[in-house]
């Protein structure tokens, strides 16, 4: 008889490997790139947007709170119409969903961009070009498990994550020089063109798909609504996992004061607009980092173990900004923060994990919504903070408010992680 390896008994099962998915397999699923595709360009068209708005804005009016104004609008109206809209990805197949927000968008763009609109129908239809994104987007992110299972769609939220930081950063970086050369109304026109290149590509890559719901009479939205929230917080376990995906309130607050910190960091000799460039593009840098690090080098229930740990990580590194350090130190705590944030690819595959499939909409757009409210929130509360205190100060007590919750979640992610830890390893393993 063959001798036994120590520490293993005889007889006793060997666990199977995990099959981790690469990049490479993701981007080679024809559907995926339609939809990675297709997000990136009404994405990169968005930011310009934002940016030709404010300067045809504050161009008409030279008030800086109407500029404000327009610019808030881009947070309202999800966390006011998202929970019933989004609700809409259930209830009608999602790629049709997709099409029609995406050309109702283009048109009411399309109207911005004609001179002379005055400014309350300018408001009027930003508003409801930001209300369509939430149908929009909770149809694509319920869209995504379906078309990558197991593994894969972990890689596959990794590589969108990524690109959508890249996106963003090209898009304001670039965004003054476009608009210069272009003027407002012709990159609000080019965001409108943005979007019906979405749906062209949308109705070539992406085949159709029955309706989630299943046949029958279909609840009202206040119904479906209600119904999704009592799913979502109703689950101890999708309880906690929202819980996290709402903590990012605490660790992106630098960014909403990143001007008046760059103010307190003169020392290093640059100026204060590209310092508060720097500080901004931090976070971002370390989510692209940590994301792509979590998902290609960490097993899938290996993620699900460390999600407290890195959770604790976005947290920890803003509380020795009380101490006021040097620039290059305050970028490597921030950036060491970003990567901490790549926790949200694992409950981001967790949620999946526990929510039914032709509920997954409603599901998303609650959280999204929740999202944009906690960090609305808590960028308004951290700028009175540090009007009084000082930004260094707000910082390190988001830091410590914020590792107290990731500390409080990670207790009770432990207690209730090991059914979806053994439904990830089975589906993994059995993943080609």
């Amino acid at each position: 008889m063959a001798a036994t390896k120590p520490g293993r008994l005889p007889g006793r099962h060997r666990r199977l490997p995990e099959s981790q998915a690469t990049y490479s397999e993701v981007i080679a699923n024809g559907e995926f790139r339609a939809l990675w595709f297709g997000q990136c360009l009404s994405l990169l068209g968005d930011q310009l947007a934002q940016v030709a708005l404010a300067v045809l804005v504050y161009g008409r009016t030279q008030s800086p709170l109407a500029t404000a104004a327009v610019y808030a609008l881009t947070y309202l109206p999800p966390i006011m119409g998202g929970p019933l809209l989004a609700g809409l990805a259930d209830r009608y197949p999602r790629r049709r969903v997709m099409l029609v927000c995406d050309v109702i968008r283009a048109l009411l763009v399309a109207v911005m961009a004609i001179p002379g609109v005055p400014f309350w129908a300018l408001c009027v239809l930003v508003f409801c070009v930001v209300l369509l994104s939430a149908p929009f987007s909770a149809a694509r992110a319920a869209l995504l498990p379906e078309i990558l299972s197991g593994d894969r769609y972990v890689a596959g939220s990794a590589l969108q994550n990524m690109t959508n930081q890249a996106v963003q950063m090209l898009g304001f970086a670039v965004g003054g020089a476009v608009i210069a050369g272009l003027g407002p109304y012709r990159a609000l026109a080019l965001d409108s063109a943005t979007f019906i290149a979405s749906a062209l590509i949308i109705v070539a890559g992406v085949r159709r798909r029955a309706t989630p719901a299943p046949p029958g009479k279909s609840p009202g939205m206040w119904a479906t609504a209600r119904a999704g929230a009592r799913l979502v917080f109703g689950d101890r376990r999708l309880r906690t996992l929202v819980m996290f995906a709402w903590l990012c309130g605490f660790y992106v607050l630098p960014e909403g004061i990143a001007a008046p910190y760059a103010a307190t960091l003169t020392g290093s000799g640059l100026p204060v607009a590209v310092i508060t460039g720097l500080l901004m593009a931090a976070m971002p840098t370390g989510t692209v980092i940590g994301a792509f690090l979590f998902a290609r080098f960490v097993s899938p229930s290996g993620r699900l173990r460390a999600m407290g740990w890195m959770a604790m990580l976005t947290c920890a590194p803003l509380i020795a900004c009380a101490v006021r350090p040097p620039l290059v130190i305050v970028l490597f705590l921030w950036i060491l923060s970003g990567i901490g944030g790549a926790y949200q690819l694992a409950a981001n595959a967790a949620f999946v994990q526990c929510v039914p499939p032709e509920r997954r909409g409603q599901a998303f757009g609650l959280v999204h919504s929740g999202l944009l409210a906690v960090q609305g929130v808590g960028i308004l509360i951290g700028g009175a903070a540090a009007q009084k205190l000082g930004p260094e100060a707000v910082v390190a007590l988001a830091g410590i408010a914020g590792l107290l919750s990731a500390t409080l979640l990670a207790l009770l992610w432990t207690e209730s992680r090991d059914g979806i830890i053994a439904k990830v390893r089975a589906e993994a393993s059995t993943s080609s």
